[in-house]
């Protein structure tokens, strides 16, 4: 099981207060707190969907072993860059692995830690529990470059659950528990590997 730790939150959300009370049709100030907070958790249930960072934020993948081949891949796409590799050995010492020893590649997707040409991962006895921390930074940016339909599925989750507040309704997908127009508008970002 993948263990990410978000580091550093977004410091701004895909789609702001005023597009989704427009998109709402809210004019009252008085559900506004309400409505943040849908905004941030519609971006954390698209981020859970598709297993992509919309925007900029520090995450950390928590891993007990190496992985077998010279390539990991790093949930959350698209990947901006890696910002450190640690692991501690059996006596819980701490070592931050040279970045000469990989690559980052943040064409892919999921973006990926490749070994650098000569180098192989850290042959130590590692420590039993979480041993091996690579942080990274994800995202697609500020939300000014967050695909549209990714926004769009943001607003369309808003708008479900602020109409919907105390329950579910019969609009929402059968397996996935969310609105249909939220699974069309994400069904080519998923990335079923993940889930």
């Amino acid at each position: 099981m993948l263990q990410i730790k978000v580091v550093t939150p977004p410091s701004v959300e895909p789609i702001t207060l005023t597009e989704a009370k427009l998109h709402c049709k809210v004019d009252l100030t008085t559900d506004d707190d309400l409505i943040t907070a849908l905004i941030i958790a519609a971006r954390e249930e698209i981020e859970r969907l598709t297993w992509r960072a919309l925007v900029t934020q520090t995450l950390e993948l928590i891993l007990s072993d190496w992985p077998g081949a010279d390539r990991l891949e790093l949930p959350r796409a698209p990947l901006q860059s890696i910002t450190s590799v640690k692991y501690k050995d059996k006596d819980g010492n701490e070592t931050t692995w040279d970045s000469a020893n990989y690559l980052a590649g943040t064409d892919s997707v999921p973006g990926v830690l490749a070994l650098a040409w000569d180098a192989s991962w850290p042959s130590v006895d590692l420590y039993p529990v979480e041993p091996i921390r690579v942080r990274y930074v994800a995202g697609y940016g500020l939300a000014t470059s967050v695909p549209q339909s990714l926004k769009q599925a943001c607003l369309l989750l808003v708008a479900h659950w602020y109409e919907a507040r105390e329950a579910g309704g019969d609009t929402v997908a059968e397996k996935s528990g969310i609105p249909f127009g939220v699974e069309a508008l994400i069904r080519s970002y998923r990335r079923e590997v993940w889930a």
